[in-house]
């Protein structure tokens, strides 16, 4: 029955199915499943060499024929069904061979198989498969799970200091709170307090604004992201509200200039853009405005509520859906 759930499987209403029903099946079962399976890929082999092919299509490299793309789905389907055996019995070795040499050097790959290696206590061999990969990962892009896998893998051989280096840097990377937390957990006392002020003074010079509020506003460190805003006005987005509005909720009450700023900039986004279903929401900001004002003493150059009201007036003094919402 499991096997014939995979099979049908075409819409994804069967995934997983393996593992879950790996308990009832124990290990005689999952193995029976498993030679069912390799059966299913010998027979796609031999499949492959028969005549009368018909053509679906036609692209750079020649047709494609029908049987090409029955052939390659068969052939993910049995991969993808050896794989789960293989977690599902625990057999690391099985795993690892169901990818070839050259999938080995996704950053990817090479984290999963990374972490059963070590989940079995082989910790060189999971190092030796994430060093396949590390030249992909140290050329670019996002490969989250082998730079956590890589950090395991150092801590379990013992290397502390390299471990803190790769946390360090994936927090640099994207800002990423959880690998800072994870450093600071890991520092002596009172060293912690002089990290987590350097990570502070980083994310506020970070080129992402958006990025690095998120992070000051969930952190918290509010000082900063308020500071971060005054000094950093001009690049603020309005368009993104769904960050903005709870920053702005955030630092209202001890912030209120940051606040203010941050609300001005989903104001000016909106009636610049012409963005009439927001005017709304403009409107209400502006009455916040004019609340927060009473509570700021010094604008650090930028106008007094008044001025700026005079400004949008004279800008949008038209825009009759926002003065009357």
């Amino acid at each position: 029955r499991v096997l014939s759930a995979v099979c049908a499987n075409d819409y994804g209403q069967f995934d997983g199915l393996i593992g879950t029903t790996a308990p009832a099946l124990g290990s005689d079962g999952l193995t029976r499943l498993k030679v069912k399976f390799e059966e299913m890929a010998a027979g796609i082999a031999k499949a492959a060499a028969g005549e009368g092919r018909q053509a679906i299509g036609l692209s750079m490299r020649g047709p494609s024929h029908a049987d090409d793309h029955e052939r390659s789905h068969q052939e993910r389907l049995v991969r993808s069904a050896l794989i789960e055996i293989a977690d599902a019995l625990g057999d690391v070795d099985g795993f690892v061979r169901r990818h070839s040499e050259e999938e080995r050097t996704n950053p990817m790959i090479a984290a999963a198989i990374a972490e059963r290696m070590l989940a079995a206590g082989r910790v060189d061999e999971a190092l030796a498969a994430l060093k396949q990969a590390e030249g992909t990962y140290r050329h670019g892009g996002y490969w989250p799970g082998w730079q956590r896998a890589y950090i395991n893998v150092l801590d379990a051989l013992g290397r502390s200091d390299d471990a803190q280096a790769e946390r360090w840097q994936a927090f640099e990377r994207g800002l990423d709170a959880d690998y800072l937390r994870a450093y600071l957990k890991r520092l002596p006392d009172f060293d912690d307090i002089d990290a987590e002020a350097r990570a502070i003074d980083y994310v506020s010079e970070y080129p992402g604004f958006h990025r690095a509020l998120a992070f000051l506003i969930d952190w918290p460190a509010l000082d900063r992201a308020a500071r971060m805003i005054i000094a950093r006005t001009g690049e603020l987005d309005g368009d993104h509200y769904g960050l903005l509005t709870p920053a702005a909720d955030a630092l209202e009450q001890r912030h209120p200039l940051g606040a203010t700023l941050v609300l001005r900039a989903m104001i000016d986004l909106s009636l610049d853009t012409a963005k009439y279903k927001r005017y709304g929401h403009a409107a209400r900001h502006l009455r916040t405005c004019e609340h927060l004002a009473r509570r700021i003493d010094d604008f650090a150059g930028h106008s007094d509520h008044p001025d700026y009201v005079a400004d949008l007036k004279r800008r949008h003094g038209r825009k009759s859906g926002f003065w009357n919402a």
